[in-house]
This record gives structure tokens, sequence and C-alpha cells, in this order.
């Protein structure tokens, strides 16, 4: 019969052994190979089909069209190169980013208080414009009070995350807002998307997903900056009550834009704005500021305020980007002339580019119009001949939108006159038939191959 050793203690032949190799003398035993880890840059996802896509442009001499410079003010018309430009890609809606009385409240907000208030609010303490504004805010929705954040996009992002987690579930449209989905995505809850608009396909996920979440919540834009086509409130608030989730509406391109005094897309359907949970805008639209906000029931705004990190952990807005903000809230309510101009101007581009057999996509006629071209190089290359002939527009490419949907997307104000958009029009149709011709020899050349040896490389 074997026995074992004494617990704790080591058997005298296993400790004999031990002992002799220990006594062994020679060369010791290797390190371990150094692991190296690589910390360049260029080795992030996408870093080489973007280098290969600008190889392939450059070497054809087809500029980028984007981070073009402007030399001041940008409205419907803007300086580019020393050059005045019919400009399309503002989105100061309602020409309120240049209005006399939203310019002095600026200067006056920085003689009175600075240029930052220096601290959150939650630890260095309100300032009276803060409150005002949120107050304004809120009436216009007939919410029982508003938060406002620094940055659109840190809006959604920090109250998507905050109000819903692991346990719960997110409904979105397709087309929401990168600020949305990322919210979705840092929350942890499960998240479902549903084709653009189709609201019987969210009625579908909604019946055979909800009984599974704890909270849910459904995302849609008011008026959606890709297409410029608006979502049906009437139903996604019967949806929401029937299947008790919340709603939230995202007024980005909305508020100055939709309904006949501009108030946004609960004006425009006419739904009760409290029918709608939260509702969500940014303040650099139609507000001519920098900043985003959310209008709702008090215990929302209390927990955001308490709770939500992008406003609790950043400073709080500044006295010239919101006092600028609420004089251009006074204006928007007090001048609803501006909103009739703007969706007259938007009705008249769409009615244009249609009679030139121009596609316009899902555009319904405020503010937002694009003209889908087909493949992104040809997107570009049309932007960078616009602006050769005067008109500054930019194009959304791959993967923005899918390749072959890709479009110069025209931002329409109230400031454009009706000559500037019947001779945009003209200036479209001739050089989008050139193009097309051009593309043709570039394609004829090698550029098509290159340009699709990135894009299969993207998929890697």
């Amino acid at each position: 019969m074997t026995t074992s050793p004494p617990s704790g203690r080591m058997a005298a032949d296993t400790k004999a052994a031990l002992l002799s190799r220990m006594r062994q003398t020679g060369a010791p035993a290797a390190a371990p190979a150094e692991r190296h880890y690589d910390t360049a840059f260029s080795t992030l996802p996408g870093f080489e089909q973007l280098k290969l896509m600008r190889a392939a442009t450059g070497a054809f001499g087809i500029p980028s069209p984007f981070f073009r410079s402007h030399d001041g003010r940008a409205g419907a018309t803007s300086i580019i190169d020393g050059k005045e430009v019919i400009n399309f890609a503002s989105y100061d809606y309602l020409g309120l980013n240049g209005a006399p009385e939203v310019l002095a409240a600026a200067r006056e907000g920085v003689e009175a208080f600075g240029c930052s208030v220096s601290a959150s609010r939650v630890v260095a303490g309100e300032r009276g414009f803060h409150r005002e504004f949120e107050q304004e805010l809120a009436a216009l929705y007939g919410a029982d009070d508003a938060i406002v954040y620094v940055s659109g996009h840190a809006a959604n992002v920090a109250t998507i995350s905050t109000l819903v987690g692991p346990r719960d579930v997110v409904f979105h449209d397709e087309l929401m807002h990168n600020s949305a989905i990322v919210g979705a995505q840092l929350s942890r809850a499960h998240r479902r998307w549903f084709p653009h608009n189709d609201l019987d396909a969210l009625e579908t996920l909604l019946a055979a997903e909800r009984g599974n979440f704890g909270r849910a919540l459904i995302v849609v834009e008011g008026n959606y900056s890709m297409d410029g086509d608006t979502a049906d409130l009437a139903r996604l608030v019967e949806l929401k009550r029937r299947f008790g989730a919340w709603l939230m509406v995202d007024e980005a391109h909305s508020l100055g834009v939709l309904g006949a005094r501009g108030h946004g897309l609960f004006e425009k359907t006419g739904v009760d704005p409290k029918a709608v949970d939260i509702w969500m805008g940014t303040l650099s639209k139609t507000l001519a500021s920098c900043g985003g906000y959310i209008a709702g029931a008090q215990d929302l705004v209390d927990y955001l305020k308490l709770s939500a990190p992008g406003f609790v952990y950043s400073v709080g807005l500044s006295a010239p980007a919101t006092l600028s903000a609420l004089s251009a809230l006074r204006l928007l309510q007090r001048e609803p002339e501006r909103v009739a101009r703007l969706q007259a101007n938007t009705a008249r581009f769409i009615a244009g580019a249609q009679a030139a057999g121009l596609d316009t996509g899902q555009a319904e006629g405020y503010a937002i119009v694009p003209v889908i071209v087909g493949d992104s190089l040809k997107a570009a290359v049309l932007s960078n001949r616009m602006l050769e002939r005067g008109v500054n527009v930019l194009p959304i490419i791959h993967p923005a939108v899918p390749n072959k949907a890709a479009r110069l997307r025209f931002f329409v104000t109230s400031e454009h006159t009706q000559e500037q958009i019947d001779a945009t029009i003209a200036i479209l149709t001739q050089e989008l038939n050139e193009t097309g011709a051009f593309i043709q020899r570039l394609a004829s050349s090698g550029l098509g191959d290159m340009l699709e040896s990135a894009a299969e490389l993207g998929k890697v």
C-alpha cells in the first residue's frame, strides 16, 4: 500500500530530485522571446484602404472635396480661396448665424461672463442664462424642463448610454445618426434596427422582442439628414404606448425647418409634443451656436443632470454659445416668415431638380435635398467641378451611404435667392452630364481598378 506524504510536506524523493537539478551547473535557461507590439497608427483598421484611395485619386489629379477652407462666415454664400461662391454646405437654415441680435448677444455674453464658465455646472454652479435657456427650450416642447450639453453628439451619447443598460433594448431606424448608435453601443443594451421609416417592420420587431427585455427605447430622427424625409410621429407614439417603450426624437435638422413656425416634427404632424418622452436637438443648425439639448419630464432632466457623464463631467456651455442660441430661439419664434422662405426655397429646388431629370430621392422639401448620382468617385469629381463653377456642395460617399447611392447633399436656407437656386440646378445638370463622360475616361485608364482594389481591401 502506498501512503501519501503528510499534508504541506514534500516527499523525500521529490525533494532530492529538485535539489539535484538546482545544483546542476551550465548556461542559464534562455529568457522567453520578447514579444513585439505594433504601435504604429498605420495598422489601424481601414488605414491601408484610405492610403490606396488617396494614391489612386492623387495619381489622376482629383483633389479631395473635404476640409475646404472658408474665409469668413458661411451662409447662403461664402468665400473659398478668395472667390465668392453659392453655398449649399451650411446648416444655417434660417440665416440666424449672422443676425445682428444673435451677434450682439454673443458679444454681451463674452463681456459679462468671459469665454468660458471654466468648469462643470455641477461643481462650479449655475449661471442664470443656463436656466433661462433651458426653460425656454422646454416651453417650446411643452415639456417640464430641459438640459443643455456642450455638444450635440455628446447629448445623444450621454443620454442614451445613461438611460438604458445591458438588460434593455434600443430600437432605431437604420439611418439613425452616428451619435445615437454610439450611445446605444456604449450602453451595452441590445440593439435592433429597422429599415428606414418602415414602421411595419418596427411593429414586427416590437411584437417579437419587446417582452425579452427590461426597458425599451425607440430612437428616430424628425428630419433625416441624408435623405430629407420625415418620421410618422403619430404612429410612433401609438407603437411606443402599445409596447411600453420610451420614444426619443432627434430634432437636429427639424427645429426651424418643420412646421409652419419651425417648431419641429410635432408641429408638422399635429401631435401633442408631450406624447414624446425625450426630445433631443442641437444648437449648431438653426440656433447658430454649438451644443445639444434634451427636453422632457422633470424626472428625466433631474436624473440626467446628476447621472449623464457628458453633463456631469463636462464643462458647462459658455456664455456666448448659450446667449447666441437663446437669441436665435427667440428670433425663430418671432419671425416665422424665415421658415416660410426656407420651405418655399426648398420646394423650388426640388421642383427644378426633378424637372431637370435629377434624382432627389425621398426628399420632402424641408431644407435637405440629396441629388443621387451613383458611385462615390462620380460624386467627389462632381463636387469639385461644381466648386469650379461657383457652387459649394459636398458629396456624401461610401461608407456613409451605399456606394451606388452616393450623392451631393444640398442644404437650402431661407437666405438663398431664387436666382441662386435656378442657376445651381442649371450648372448641376450640365456638370453631371460632363462628369459621367469624364468618369468613363478615368475608368478606362485604370483608376476604376485601383479604387475597386481599395474597396475590396476595406472588406478584409
